[in-house]
C-alpha cells in the first residue's frame, strides 16, 4: 500500500454481498455507480468511474460527479449483453485545490505572484501530458497566462472551469486510489425484464382425441398462442419417458397398458436428456417449431431437470453417479412422506462430480445448438449452488442471451441466493399471496433495493403442480382477478396454459393438486368452450405490450384504498410519460366500491386542474379531479380497471378529443 494515497472510498453501490455477486441490468440501461469519497484536510477531489466489459483490458472512463456530504456518483451505458466489470477511482486534484486556494488569497488581498507561478507549472505539466486539440488549448492558455500582466485579468484566466476539465482528462495521479474491488453488472437481453410465457404439454395437442400430440401439432397452435399475447412457448420435458416404476394417472404408482407417464421421470432405451420422445417426433421437428414460433413473436422454452427415471442410460453407463442403497437399489427422491419412485436424483457428492458436471454442462450446450435460449429450470434448489453458478457462467460465455428461470418454491434464503449466482428470473410465492396484506407486503418486499439488484419474479398464478385454493373456488372471477395481479405486479409472468384459459378447477380433496392432473395422461383441451379467457388475456397482455411501465417491476407503488377488498397500485415510465393505475377487486364473489387516492402530486397534476383517464380494459375515458376518487368493481363483469393517465395533456382541445 502506497502511504502517500489519501482518498477513501467506501460503500459503492451497487454491489451484492460485498461484492461476490454480480448485479443485474438489462441492455441498453444505464448503470448508476455511487461512492463515498473524502480524503483528510481541505483538498479538491476528483474521482473517475472505471468500465469494462469481461474479457478486455483497457477500462473506459468517466468523471464522477458530487452528490454532497462526500457522496459521488457516475454512470455508463450497458450496450450488449454480457458480463461488465466496473470499480471507482479517485485522487486528491491539486490544480483544482490551486484554484479554490488562489481565490481565497486574492479575495483577502495577498499577494499570489508566486501561487501564479504554481499554477502555470499545472497547466505546462498538462499539456505535456496530453495531445491535440487539449495540449494546444492548454498550452494557449499558458501563455495568455505568461503574456498578462494584469492581474485580474489573470485571476480570471486560471479560474475558467475549462482548464481543470482538461487538466482532469489527462490527469493519471500515481497516488489515485483505486476501490479494492472490481465489482460485477451481468447484462442480460429485454425479455430477461419482461416476458409472457404460456406452458403446455406438446403431447395433449392432437386434434384428434385419443392420438399422442406431437411437435408438429405445437406449430398449429402457435397462432392462437400469439394472438393472446404471450411471447415465451415453455414445454414441459420433451425426452423420453421412463417405462419401469411409471406413475399411472392421478399420480397411481400402477401405470396401466398406455399411461404415458410423467415427463419429468426422464429417461429410456431410447434416448436420454438429449433425445425427444419419440412420440413427440425429432430434433429437427423441435427447429421447426423453433423457427415456426420466432416467425410468430413466440420464443421456445426447454425445461431443463437434472434427474432421470430408473430406465435412463445414465444408470447402467455411470452408476458413480447416483446413490445406492445396501440392498443393492438405486435411491429414488423422496420428500417424506411423498415418494417419487419414477425419479432418480443425481448424486453430486460423488467422487465424479467433475465429470458429471460436464456432462450436464453438454446437455444444456446441446440444446443451445438446437437453437434454444431459454431454459427453465425444475428444482434447482435440490441441486449445489456453486453448480449453478459454474453451468451458468458457462452457458452465457458460450451465448450471452441464454436465459434461466428458476422453479424454487423454497426458503427465501435460498431462491434469493440462486438468483444472485445466475437465475434471470425466479418462480415465487405469488400463488399462495391473496389478500390486500399479504400482496403488498410481499411485494414490497420483491422491490426492497437489494433484492431487486438480483431477483427479478416471475409470476405463476397456476402451474401444473400448483392449483391454488382461491382458484379452485373463487370461479372465472378468480382466474381473471389473479391473471391481472400476475401480468400487473410483475414484469414477467406467465399461466399453465389450457387449465388456466378455460378456468379448470377441480382438485383433490384437500391438496392443491389438479383432479386428473396432466403431468400423468394425454388431455383433450376444447379451447373454445363457453367461459374461456383467450380475449381477457389477449387484451392484458396487449396492455403490458403498448405500456412502458408495466415492463418493469421494481417501479410499483402501492396507493390508498379506502376498501380492503380494492388492491390500487400503479407503475410510471417518466422516460415514456407513461402512468399506469391499476384497481383490482380481491374478492370473486361480491361487487366492491370505495374511493381510491390519485396521488396526482407525483404526476404534476395540480389540485384543481381536471385530467384525462382511460381505463384500457373497458376502453371508458374519464375525466377526474383532485386525489380522491370512487370506483365500483363488479367481479362477475370485470373485477379489475387498468387506468393510463394523460398527465400532460391538459388543454381544451385534448378534453375535446377524448370525449
Amino acid at each position: 500500500m502506497e502511504g502517500r494515497n489519501r482518498v477513501i472510498i467506501e460503500a459503492v453501490s451497487p454491489q451484492i454481498d460485498c461484492g461476490r455477486y454480480p448485479v443485474k441490468r438489462i441492455a441498453g440501461e444505464e448503470l448508476v455507480v455511487q461512492a463515498d469519497i473524502f480524503c483528510d484536510g481541505h483538498d479538491e477531489i476528483s474521482a473517475r468511474l472505471l468500465y469494462r466489459q469481461q474479457g478486455l483490458v483497457d477500462w473506459e472512463q468517466l468523471p464522477m460527479q458530487r452528490l454532497g456530504n462526500d457522496r459521488w456518483q457516475g454512470s455508463f451505458s450497458l450496450t450488449f449483453a454480457g458480463l461488465y466489470q466496473y470499480t471507482v477511482t479517485a485522487w486528491v486534484d491539486h490544480f483544482r485545490s490551486w484554484q479554490k486556494d488562489l481565490l481565497k488569497k486574492h479575495q483577502a488581498g495577498q499577494n499570489i505572484e508566486i501561487e501564479l507561478l504554481i499554477g502555470i507549472a499545472y497547466i505546462e505539466k498538462g499539456a505535456k501530458s496530453s495531445t491535440g486539440e487539449e495540449s494546444d488549448r492548454l498550452q494557449a492558455i499558458s501563455a495568455s497566462l505568461m503574456k498578462t500582466r494584469d492581474l485580474p485579468k489573470k485571476v480570471l484566466l486560471v479560474s475558467d472551469p475549462e482548464i481543470a476539465f482538461l487538466l482532469n482528462a489527462v490527469s493519471s495521479s500515481s497516488l489515485a486510489t483505486t476501490y479494492h474491488q472490481e465489482l460485477k453488472v451481468i447484462v442480460e437481453r429485454q425479455k430477461a425484464l419482461f416476458s409472457s410465457w404460456y406452458e403446455l404439454f406438446p403431447r395433449s395437442c392432437a386434434p384428434e382425441p385419443g392420438r399422442h400430440g406431437t411437435l408438429k401439432d405445437c406449430c398449429g397452435l402457435l397462432p392462437e398462442i400469439a394472438e393472446m399475447g404471450f411471447d415465451v412457448l415453455y414445454l414441459p420435458p420433451i425426452h423420453p419417458i421412463g417405462t419401469s416404476k411409471r406413475k399411472g394417472k392421478s399420480n397411481s404408482t400402477q401405470a396401466k397398458p398406455g399411461d404415458p407417464g410423467s415427463p419429468w421421470a426422464i429417461g429410456n432405451a431410447e434416448g436420454g436428456h438429449k433425445a425427444v420422445h419419440p412420440g413427440l417426433g425429432t430434433i429437427d421437428d423441435l427447429q421447426v417449431l423453433i423457427q415456426e414460433a420466432k416467425s410468430y413473436g413466440v420464443e421456445v422454452a426447454l425445461d431443463l431437470a437434472f434427474q432421470c427415471s430408473p430406465d435412463h442410460p445414465y444408470l447402467t453407463q455411470h452408476p458413480e453417479w447416483f446413490l445406492w442403497r445396501p440392498d443393492g437399489s438405486v435411491q429414488f427422491a423422496e420428500n417424506p412422506p411423498k415418494k417419487y419412485e419414477d425419479i432418480i436424483p443425481l448424486n453430486f457428492e460423488t467422487d465424479h462430480w467433475q465429470e458429471l458436471w460436464d456432462e450436464l454442462k453438454s446437455v444444456v450446450f446441446f440444446w443451445m445448438d438446437i437453437g434454444i435460449r431459454i431454459f427453465r429450470v425444475d428444482n434447482p434448489h435440490t441441486k449445489p449452488f456453486r453448480f449453478w453458478e459454474w453451468l451458468i457462467q458457462e452457458a452465457k460465455q458460450k451465448s450471452p442471451d441464454v436465459l434461466f428461470l428458476a422453479e424454487a418454491f423454497t426458503r427465501p434464503k435460498v431462491m434469493h441466493e440462486l438468483a444472485k449466482l445466475g437465475f434471470s428470473q425466479s418462480y415465487t410465492y405469488f400463488a399462495w399471496r391473496s389478500s390486500k396484506e399479504e400482496l403488498t407486503s410481499y411485494l414490497n418486499e420483491l422491490t426492497h433495493i437489494e433484492v431487486r439488484e438480483v431477483m427479478r419474479p416471475n409470476f405463476w398464478p397456476n402451474t401444473p403442480d400448483i392449483l391454488p385454493e382461491h382458484l379452485q373456488y373463487g370461479g372465472r372471477a378468480a382466474f381473471v382477478i389473479r391473471l391481472v395481479l400476475a401480468a400487473t405486479l410483475s414484469s414477467n409472468y406467465g399461466i399453465y396454459g389450457p387449465a388456466y384459459e378455460l378456468c379448470v378447477s377441480e382438485a383433490v380433496a384437500g391438496t392443491e393438486e389438479y383432479l386428473n392432473a396432466e403431468k400423468y395422461e394425454l388431455k383433450q383441451w376444447d379451447r373454445d368452450q363457453p367461459g374461456n379467457l383467450k380475449t381477457v388475456i389477449a387484451a392484458i397482455n396487449r396492455i403490458r405490450r403498448e405500456n412502458a411501465a408495466l415492463k418493469e417491476t421494481s417501479n410499483l407503488k402501492f396507493y390508498q384504498s379506502d376498501n380492503d377488498s380494492i388492491l390500487f397500485y400503479g407503475k410510471s415510465s417518466p422516460e415514456q410519460d407513461n402512468i399506469i393505475l391499476v384497481a383490482v377487486c380481491l374478492d370473486p364473489f361480491h361487487t366492491q366500491a370505495g374511493r381510491i387516492r390519485i396521488p396526482i402530486a407525483d404526476f404534476g397534476i395540480e389540485p384543481d386542474r381536471p385530467y384525462l383517464v382511460h381505463d384500457l380494459l373497458n376502453n371508458e375515458k374519464l375525466i377526474w379531479q383532485g386525489e380522491w376518487n370512487r370506483i365500483k368493481l363488479d367481479p362477475e363483469k370485470l373485477p379489475a380497471r387498468i387506468f393510463r393517465i394523460r398527465a400532460k395533456l391538459r388543454r381544451e382541445v385534448d378534453f375535446e378529443y377524448y370525449l
